[in-house]
């Protein structure tokens, strides 16, 4: 049976009106529950205390140029099984020289909603040269840069770079977190299966690229994540989902907020 509030209820309303109204291309046919429910998440830095909170949506320096809405605390939270494999990953890259910094974890619909909503409004670009400069931002949804559902309000996915203990400066990842377009494909430049760099820019529409190094960095991180139960999203080098999520299809509503410890 499939138990929603009347709030729940007029969350999936408003998320298949977004799907009829925007052009977005998003199955949203999977959804069996929206709750509110935090009872199986833990704040991210409790789990993982090493990790480096740099929480972009709380903040102005994001693709929309504002804080988003459902953020009202400048933290991260994860389901527990999800952040118990982070904390793996954690201990993994700190033998190498390195800490996590989060740029974003669980995500609220009201979040996703936010951005569904600016996506709509084309005139409205005050980002653009930080973040998609060579898109117009008219083809977002069409392209799947902006959709209705996210992973990230599941509760397992996580947003992510590695920072250098040594240098004390976050590692050069060849572009931004956020970045519209090929050259945040894991596979830009090089083949992730292999870890070969090949410089193929080809993808790239104004001739972009990265060098061996800052693809080298990029399958630093991914190979760590692989190794403790993550899978990358292939148009994104910071994005990664708990492979044994445990709420494939369940959607949470509440907004992002240190929770009490349990």
């Amino acid at each position: 049976m499939i138990r929603i509030s009347n709030r729940s209820l007029s969350t999936i309303i408003a998320v298949l009106s977004l799907v009829l109204f925007t052009g977005c291309k998003r199955d949203v046919s999977s959804i069996k529950e929206v709750t509110e429910d935090t009872s199986q998440f833990v704040t991210l830095t409790d789990a993982v205390p090493d990790a480096i909170l740099e929480i972009r949506y709380f903040g102005t320096y994001n693709f929309v140029g504002t804080r988003i809405d459902g953020y009202l605390e400048p933290t991260a939270l994860l389901t527990r099984v999800a952040a118990d494999s982070l904390r793996a990953v954690s201990d993994d890259v700190m033998r190498q020289g390195y800490r996590l910094k989060i740029y974003d974890a669980y995500r609220p619909q009201m979040g996703v909603d936010h951005f569904v909503r600016w996506a709509a409004d084309v005139p409205d670009t005050l980002m653009k040269q930080y973040f998609y400069p060579d898109l117009d931002k008219s083809v977002l949804f069409d392209q799947d840069y902006i959709m209705a559902k996210s992973g990230h309000t599941r509760g397992s996915t996580v947003d992510l770079t590695l920072f250098d203990m040594q240098t004390e400066k976050e590692v050069d990842m060849g572009g931004t977190f956020d970045w519209f377009g090929p050259e945040s494909h894991p596979d830009f430049c090089g083949n992730p299966e292999t870890l070969e760099y090949t410089g193929d820019n080809s993808k790239s529409p104004t001739g972009r690229a990265i060098t061996s190094v800052q693809f080298y960095n990029r399958m630093v991180l991914r190979q760590a994540m692989l190794r403790h139960g993550f899978k990358p999203l292939d148009s994104e080098w910071w994005h990664f989902t708990l492979k044994d999520e445990p709420f494939p299809d369940t959607y949470f509503t509440f907004p992002v907020r240190q929770l009490d410890e349990k």
